[in-house]
């Protein structure tokens, strides 16, 4: 067996800790932090910080057991543990795991860029509707984002190089998180609720109460203010009968349950909870770029890695919990499964909330390149195992992978259900099921009765349990909303 003291020799690392701790965090830290203020409105506060601290603790443990295998399998090549642990099966199962899970995150990325860059540029030039310009059309920007931007990033020759721009796209997303806790200072519960979409709550430069009716006001950089009279003894708004149409000719209505709506719950359980569960577990998969991290560490050793993987996974669990908390505690019941979106209700054109929209395209247009990386080192492995490095090949392999992705983006608009059950399947097998499997496998001096291997073998199960759990919960959501649209 190839030690891997060896292979440190023949191939020592360069990355500091630091650099490989931004890498690790950027290819953690994914679009689905959006999503994380949804999850919360639909398990409850407490159930949610228990699932969020429970899978980042399995997360680390799986971590542990793929580094160990590493040591005691001699590779820092997932195919090729797949290989020295199950032959040509586990090496495929792998490739296949890998490739899946990334272009599926790639997919997710290009898609925000192909949705939200049109609407960011849209809004800088205070357009109101798309008037249809291709510098406004999202299948031309994400390919001149792809060639320009992600595809020389994805030609360096290392992913230490990529310490920068990783450091750079966690400080965008900070930025985010800065916002989304400052605006839940500045937005009233409950939203009114209103038939036209809201737009800017400004009236000389002052906050205006909650009791808002919608005044176009041209004066003001063509947005939208609302103002009322708040004079006491004026009853403007919720305090007038349900669906009143004010001089104005909007048509608003009360919240009858208005308490109840700004009420933080903590525990709940509807149709949507199971739902949460797997964009929970998938939140901190970061196992395809752990052994290509790991092998360019500088003074690389286990306990090194270890180190860098909990440094990373804490920080993320820590701005997961305060984006979800504060989005959560803006909207409450109201928040949708983007928050971003969410904002929309409120306000049209703020610098903020622009800049915020513009930081979150920075932040996934530089992880794209973080996450090419190990489908091109598992398609090296696969297709050319002992060939030496190669520019040519190093070029052609992302510009291949770069163009499929694109064109799935831009010609199948199904792709993200098809991806969610991909993805439910391929990140459960790189979480729970191949590391688990691998390190039962590879890891010969402790007996099968040891706690380790017990707790690998608990680890096993519960992962084939989760991905047939959560294909299942897919395909059956696929079924309902299939047989609902049929309906209408």
């Amino acid at each position: 067996m190839v030690s891997i003291s060896s292979v440190v020799k023949n191939h020592p690392g360069t990355t500091s800790f630091g650099m490989s701790t931004f890498n690790l965090s950027n290819a953690i830290m994914g679009s689905g932090i959006l999503g994380l203020s949804y999850a919360m409105a639909n398990t409850g506060i407490i159930l949610f910080v228990i699932l969020l601290f429970s899978i980042a603790i399995l997360s680390l443990y799986s971590v542990h057991l793929l580094l160990k295998t590493s040591k005691e399998g001699g590779s820092l090549i997932y195919e090729k543990l797949g290989e020295k642990a199950f032959g040509w099966p586990g090496k495929y199962g792998a490739f296949l795991s890998i490739t899946m899970q990334n272009i599926g995150a790639m997919s997710s990325y290009l898609f925000i860029i192909k949705y939200e860059l049109p609407e960011v540029i849209r809004a800088f030039l205070h357009l109101e509707e798309n008037s249809g310009e291709w510098y406004l059309n999202g299948n031309y920007l994400v390919i001149f984002v792809s060639v320009g931007i992600i595809l020389p990033l994805s030609l360096l020759k290392n992913l230490g190089y990529l310490g920068y721009t990783s450091g750079f796209s966690l400080t965008c997303m900070v930025f985010f998180l800065t916002v989304v806790i400052y605006k839940k200072s500045q937005i009233p519960c409950p939203l009114p609720v209103l038939e036209n979409s809201l737009g800017n709550w400004t009236y000389n430069n002052n906050s205006v109460p909650m009791h808002l009716v919608m005044l176009p006001n041209e004066s003001v950089n063509s947005k939208v203010n609302f103002m009322m009279d708040n004079t006491p003894g004026h009853t403007t708004g919720f305090e007038e009968a349900k669906d009143t149409l004010h001089a104005s000719g909007v048509e608003y209505e009360a919240h009858s349950d208005s308490d109840d709506m700004c009420q933080p719950k903590y525990f709940v359980f509807n149709s949507q909870t199971a739902y949460t569960i797997p964009i929970l577990a998938f939140a901190f998969v970061c196992h395809p770029e752990v052994l290509p991290i790991y092998s360019e560490l500088k003074d690389r050793s286990r306990k090194r890695m270890q180190n860098v993987s909990n440094i990373s996974i804490a920080g993320m669990l820590i701005m997961y919990l305060l984006a979800a908390l504060f989005g959560y505690l803006t909207f409450y019941g109201e928040v949708e499964d983007e928050l971003l979106h969410t904002y929309t209700k409120v306000y049209t054109f703020d610098t903020p909330l622009l800049l915020v929209r513009l930081a979150v395209l920075v932040a996934v247009t530089l992880t794209v390149p973080i996450v090419l990386f190990p489908i091109r080192s598992s398609v090296t492995a696969l297709l050319f195992p002992k060939r030496p490095f190669g520019w040519i090949r190093h070029f052609l392999i992302a510009a291949i992978i770069l163009a499929f992705t694109n064109t799935l983006v831009i010609f199948v608009p199904a792709i993200k259900d098809i991806f969610g059950f991909i993805g439910a399947s391929a990140a459960t097998m790189l979480i729970f099921i191949l590391p688990a499997a691998f390190y039962l496998r590879l890891v010969k001096k402790e007996p099968l009765r040891s706690p380790q291997k017990i707790g690998a073998l608990i680890f096993l199960i519960v992962g084939i349990i989760f991905m047939l759990g959560s294909m299942t919960l897919i395909a059956l959501d696929w079924i309902y909303h299939s047989s609902s649209s049929k309906h209408h």
